[in-house]
């Protein structure tokens, strides 16, 4: 710590004389790219893959280690490049960029072979290190300056739960740290094809309107380098892939975690939940998770890890009969403790406790968190929580909540300098404030994946850091309010999460709580808002009711209008369980994003950057949420029945409820009554959707109805495994690959690669051309061709 601040008063000193922009005065190359000599320091461009590149550079004397808590891919081998130097400039040439270094400037500049400009360093101030003082700590802001062409789309960067509707981050700043309410991915897409990520961890800012809105830049507080990657699609699917194989793949979930969760807060004793179960099992809803959130610890304290017995008289035997009703049971844990407790004392003494505290909101104590960035502490932290609560009752899921660290009310600005000033296992905590969820979950997921191998991991998670995909974490949107406000935040949010290389993504639906109080879900307005967000839920990668008051789908709560809406969305999401199943398969084995900003498919098309709540869902469905009040506003009889929706250009669309074929590239009125949310299915697409289910592993999916919408060649591979365990990963799963030919009007069912145990070797498939009289809507279609099928390649035409 001496030595960095000797170091620090001594580039301060410098940089007083230093010019203002450093120069390459000298260059070697390395085995993975290129070592700059600077006047001012040190510049490193190293090849990572033949399309991903990271930059370094610090004005100290040398690169200080940093050992990337993002980045996990060791790059043994580099790509294949060449070196040449020109009049000042140096140019590095991939088997798919050439990448320019301006030695005047010390400016990187990104080319396709074909020699056109994807990306550029701004020349005059690309990349600096300024000291600076925060919190009383001696830092440096270091910070990345990019060109920015006035036509540029810019997507990811996180979820934000209460920003504005704002999808498109050109021309708009963004704060990046973690805190309650607000996340910080510093991961980002340009419709230009590329991606960046910035590999820091202190709180940061991204300016997206710099020079008039042609420049842009990314400040973090503390470093000691400036470090980033820059990632080449062109497509938005390429970068990510690319960044997820740099940064950990996503694992499979299990089948059931794409069915509905049934969540409230909050469940009081093991008597309310197994009710719950009774309430949807008799009346024949679907559902396949039902939720212990928190406090049920009460009056025992934070962090005891116990069920407490008068509420819960037998947590094991109440898991059990959840389970012999084929429901999943998931419970919340924190990463907070109260003092006193074993628990504490056992962290405390091992090392494994930090200074920060969290105003417990419930007590009005202030609980202590413990050291996620300490393996030790992680250890430990497992073998209390698993031992004495999770494995021992055998929950099949966890609720990870409050891990921004969340300090509580005692003053925002107050509170994150708090967190600056502590220290972790790893290092400052102003160098590590956003890293928290990041090595919480990492701890989960690899004591999880070593002691109970058969099963899933499933983590629903409170916030998120880059790279948290690969420890099985979903992202939930946190505390958000019962209000349309709130409701239309969401969908460019949940856009934006997963544009960020998170690929399961979910938030409360009708929201968490309105004035810290339940709303009354009776109302007109409430009732509207709910069923709303429950469509909109329907087409989120998670399914998850939560929040404050009553809302079970069988509550009495809800009028039988409202009843049957629900039901049919809830009907509709398990009938496309082949659909959602085979892409979260691509999700693992593609690096595939199954809820995609339009500008993953669309990335060509100027109308669609700045639209904030329409989105893809797989590659077939287009998804426009009712987020404006129709039916209960008091001028609610003067309000259009309708919303406003761009279908892409470049292909037509099928009417998901009427069939009819309509020509992309205009804006439409779409008919949105209560019953409706606008969805269209792109032409050229291939729907598989099963039987109607109770849960997700009710029977498997046989027959299987294949809508077909014809207009354009369309593929799509249908997977099938064992749905809850780790036999994926050594081959035991099946694929059957669908191809539509629109020339020749022919449906191919392709040869079935690989088997597994109880998988259906000869089963049915329904084949159905879509047109206005068939194949609408969700129930099955009337007309279909019958097709039996063993394995072996069939085709089916339509004639």
């Amino acid at each position: 710590m001496k030595n960095l601040k000797n170091i620090l008063i001594l580039m301060l000193l410098v940089g007083l004389t230093a010019p203002l922009q450093a120069k390459v005065l000298s260059y070697k190359k390395d085995s993975d790219g290129i070592t700059c000599t600077l006047n001012k320091g040190l510049m490193k461009v190293k090849l990572c893959f033949d399309n991903m590149v990271e930059v370094k550079y610090t004005t100290l004397p040398l690169f200080i280690e940093k050992p990337s808590l993002v980045i996990t891919n060791p790059f043994k081998s580099a790509p294949s490049f060449d070196v040449t130097e020109k009049a000042g400039e140096l140019v590095i040439t991939t088997p798919k960029l050439k990448i320019l270094v301006d030695k005047a400037s010390n400016a990187v500049k990104y080319f396709d072979l074909s020699g056109n400009a994807i990306l550029a360093e701004d020349d005059s101030q690309n990349k600096t290190m300024t000291p600076t003082t925060i919190a009383g700590i001696d830092v440096y802001n270091c910070t990345s300056q990019f060109q920015s062409p006035t036509d540029e789309a810019l997507f990811g960067l996180g979820c934000h739960p209460e920003d504005s509707l704002s999808i498109n981050y050109k021309g708009r700043n963004q704060e990046l740290a973690i805190r309650y309410m607000t996340g910080a991915i510093p991961v980002m897409l340009s419709t230009k094809g590329y991606g960046l990520f910035w590999d820091n961890y202190s709180a940061s800012n991204f300016y997206g309107a710099e020079a008039g809105n042609t420049k842009y830049k990314y400040v973090s507080e503390s470093g000691n380098m400036v470090d980033y990657y820059f990632i080449y699609g062109p497509d938005f699917d390429n970068i990510i892939s690319t960044f997820r194989n740099a940064s950990g793949n996503a694992p499979m979930f299990p089948k059931w975690a794409f069915g509905l969760f049934q969540s409230q807060d909050r469940y009081k004793s093991q008597a309310e939940i197994l009710s719950v179960k009774d309430g949807y099992r008799n009346n024949k809803i679907p559902v396949d998770v039902i939720v212990q959130d928190w406090f049920y610890w009460e009056p025992n304290v934070i962090g005891s890890h116990v069920m407490w017995p008068e509420r819960y008289p037998n947590p094991k035997a109440m898991v059990d009969e959840l389970h012999n009703s084929n429901i999943h049971a998931m419970i919340s844990i924190w990463p907070v403790f109260s003092k006193g407790t074993e628990p504490f004392n056992q962290m405390s003494h091992s090392g494994g406790m930090t200074d920060i505290r969290w105003l417990n909101v419930m007590t009005n104590i202030l609980d202590y968190y413990y050291d996620a960035h300490s393996p030790q502490a992680r250890d430990l932290y497992w073998r209390q929580a698993c031992d004495s609560l999770i494995g021992r009752f055998g929950w099949d899921a966890w609720w990870v909540d409050q891990c921004e660290p969340d300090n509580g009310n005692i003053g925002v600005d107050k509170y994150m300098d708090l967190r600056r000033q502590s220290h972790f296992a790893i290092g400052r905590g102003i160098d590590y404030m956003n890293t928290f969820s990041l090595m919480h979950s990492t701890g989960l997921y690899e004591h999880w994946r070593k002691e109970i191998a058969d099963k899933r991991v499933f983590l629903l998670i409170r916030q998120a850091f880059a790279g948290q995909q690969r420890n099985s974490a979903t992202l939930w949107s946190s505390d958000i309010t019962c209000t349309w406000k709130a409701f239309r935040n969401q969908v460019p949010q949940g856009i934006n999460a997963c544009a960020s290389g998170i690929p399961y993504w979910t938030s409360d639906i009708g929201g968490y709580h309105l004035n810290w109080q339940s709303p009354d879900w009776t109302t007109p307005t409430n009732q509207e808002l709910f069923t709303r967000w429950f469509q909109f839920g329907t087409f989120s990668p998670i399914f998850r009711i939560h929040g404050k008051g009553e809302r079970a789908i069988f509550s009495k709560n809800w009028s039988e209008n409202t009843r049957s809406v629900l039901m049919k969305y809830d009907n509709l999401r398990y009938r496309l369980m082949p659909y959602l199943y085979s892409l979260s398969w691509k999700v693992t084995n593609e690096g595939y994003t199954i809820m995609r900003s339009l500008g993953f498919d669309f990335r060509n098309d100027d109308a669609v950057k700045n639209i904030p709540d329409q989105y893809m869902f797989g590659p077939a469905f287009l998804v426009n949420p009712v987020t404006q009040q129709l039916y209960s506003a008091p001028d609610s009889k003067k309000i259009a029945k309708t919303r406003k929706v761009y279908l892409p250009k470049s292909t037509n669309w099928y009417d998901f409820w009427t069939g009819k074929q309509i020509e992309g590239g205009k804006s439409i009125d779409a008919k949105a009554t209560i019953e409706t949310m606008p969805l269209y299915i792109k032409a050229g697409s291939i729907v598989p959707m099963g039987p109607y289910l109770q849960y997700a592993n009710e029977k498997p999916a046989d027959p299987i109805e294949l809508r077909v919408y014809a207009g354009a060649d369309a593929d799509f591979v249908i997977y099938e495994d064992e749905n809850d365990n780790y036999n994926y990963e050594k081959g035991k799963f099946a694929t059957i690959p669908l191809h539509w030919n629109e020339a020749a009007k022919t449906l191919t069912i392709g040869n079935r690669q690989g088997e597994f145990t109880g998988m259906v070797k000869d089963r049915t498939f329904r084949v159905v051309f879509v047109n206005a009289k068939n194949g609408i809507g969700i129930e099955p279609a009337k007309t279909a061709k019958t097709v039996q099928y063993n394995g072996a390649e069939i085709s089916v035409k339509n004639l």
